[in-house]
């Protein structure tokens, strides 16, 4: 049960990045946006990832909701990854405006 608890928490979160990252690239502006939030999210993700490497090791045999877990921690440093690469896209952009 907390296997598929964590799952759907995950899913939810990854959820939220698909969103974020339309803004980000729609928006074209960096303005609104927290690099320092984004980087404490994604190093939570790490941390997460690093717990099921350590759960896996200890013991390989978990059922199929675990990998299910595994696999949104994984799509969702890659979404926040994406939008982090954004961000930088964004503020450059948002230099160039001011200079102009």
């Amino acid at each position: 049960m907390t296997d598929l608890l964590e799952a759907l928490m995950i899913l939810c979160f990854g959820l939220s990045w698909p969103i974020s990252i339309r803004k980000s690239y729609v928006s074209r502006t960096a303005k609104g946006k927290s690099l320092f939030f984004e980087v404490f999210i994604w190093i939570g993700y790490v941390f997460g990832i690093v717990r099921k490497a350590m759960l896996i090791a200890a013991n390989p045999d978990q059922n199929w909701l675990f990998f299910l877990a595994w696999a949104f921690y994984v799509l969702n440093i890659v979404e926040i990854s994406i939008d982090m690469a954004l961000y930088f896209r964004n503020k450059k952009l948002d230099e160039k405006a001011e200079k102009q």
